[in-house]
């Protein structure tokens, strides 16, 4: 039995439905509110120590980590394989993780709390703000937070976010011009579900063709992924139509601040 702690518009969760739905198993779904603290739950933190989402519980054993999930899920249900079973390009494949663990999540989150979560945090009373805070945990991310709170797009942190994705656009652009249509060639891996929730938020927000304008090979990329059926059913189609107008109606009011970083980044 596959059960998996869920929030719906997180994009940790998202790359874990979608390799759920390539797969084509059934699970229960059961929702930690992030927004309500739901993850400090002394019964959730036995089965994450971490505090966040997703778990993932098979046949009683909590998997975390929603990059060691996705790699659990193919190791066990091997059909249809996202893994290459060659060396090198399985290194290829989590060079992908690499990227989205060590810079598009944090950038993600921040470009995210920069253009939306900033302004409910604003709306709380101090006193449940300062919780929020506090509920966060990890000093380092408790610290980044306080940041884009109190600066906004002006954090350095989401200077830093909109490097890291620089960066990753800048190789896969190369990338997928080499070996396209995915990222490793002709099928679908792991290295494409790791960054479809990436992207994908981006394009919600409206700031996607800040970084694209001039990348072809990454719009195409983005287009296909769009068809994909198991984008849509792990994805696309679980985002209500209010948090699809939310996205889009914060994420244009730092469009601009966005588009200075990235210009300041490309040396113009």
């Amino acid at each position: 039995m596959l059960t998996l702690y869920d929030y719906g518009n997180s994009v940790c969760c998202q790359k874990v439905r979608i390799t759920l739905r390539e797969k084509g198993l059934d699970w229960e779904a059961i929702r930690v509110d992030l927004f309500a603290s739901e993850q400090y739950d002394p019964k959730y933190l036995k089965l994450n120590p971490k505090g966040v989402v997703p778990t993932l519980v098979h046949d009683g054993i909590p998997v975390i980590e929603s990059t060691l999930i996705c790699e659990y899920l193919d190791e066990t249900f091997p059909d249809p394989p996202l893994v290459p079973k060659d060396a090198a390009r399985r290194a290829q494949m989590r060079l992908w993780s690499k990227f989205v663990d060590e810079g598009l999540f944090e950038g993600v989150t921040e470009i995210s709390f920069s253009a939306m979560f900033r302004e409910r945090m604003k709306s709380m009373a101090p006193e449940m703000r300062e919780r929020r805070f506090q509920n966060i945990g990890d000093p380092r991310r408790r610290d980044r937070f306080r940041s884009t709170y109190e600066l906004g797009v002006q954090s350095p942190f989401v200077f830093h976010a909109v490097y890291a994705y620089e960066r990753a656009f800048t190789f896969m652009e190369a990338t997928l011009a080499e070996r396209g249509p995915w990222l490793l060639g002709e099928r679908v891996t792991l290295a494409d579900i790791n960054m479809m929730p990436f992207v994908a938020r981006l394009a919600y927000l409206g700031l996607l063709d800040a970084w694209t304008s001039t990348r072809p090979h990454i719009n195409a990329w983005w287009a296909r992924t769009q068809e994909w059926p198991s984008f849509k059913r792990g994805l696309a189609d679980l985002v209500t139509e209010t948090e699809f107008g939310d996205m889009r109606t914060h994420g244009l009011t730092v469009r601009n601040d966005i588009q200075a970083l990235i210009a300041k980044l490309r040396g113009k």
